[in-house]
């Protein structure tokens, strides 16, 4: 495994937006167009999506889980479309692609997958991996890797 790209304490809630534009820099900064979000139920893989969606552009409120429509689009401050996809409902890889989500990846649009675990087959290799690990009640460890 390579060494992490940013690695990065959150110690609570209020410092969610300076983390994300933090890793927002590190996402446009790598021309990475699929990252994949892991942690464990609960960890905040959807809040920290939100979080990052909104330094790019997005309104806050149109930013929720897709966790029964697999996923979402947003536009960002350009009016180009990101996707948010949540596999943790998925029973295989073939289910993923009935969808359409490698027409997905391949279209050049940021793609923000949770639960990319699931799909594994279908990710391409070139991509970044943000694993949200629970320290505390509010705080948590991210580290970006690819």
């Amino acid at each position: 495994m390579s060494a992490p790209l940013l690695e990065i304490q959150l110690p609570n809630l209020a410092a969610l937006p300076a983390v994300a534009s933090r890793v927002r820099d590190v996402i446009e900064g790598q021309s990475a167009t699929i990252v994949c979000f892991e942690g464990e139920m609960g960890a905040g893989k959807t809040t920290f999506i939100k979080a990052l969606c909104e330094t790019m552009g997005v309104l806050a409120a149109d930013v929720s889980s897709p966790t029964f429509a697999l996923v979402n689009e947003y536009r960002d401050v350009r009016n180009h479309p990101i996707y948010h996809f949540d596999f943790y409902r998925l029973d295989s890889p073939d289910e993923a692609e009935r969808i359409g989500a490698l027409e997905y990846f391949d279209s050049g649009y940021l793609c923000l997958i949770e639960w990319p675990s699931r799909i594994e087959p279908l990710l391409p290799s070139n991509r970044l991996l943000i694993r949200l690990t629970v320290t505390g009640d509010e705080s948590r460890e991210l580290k970006i890797t690819n």
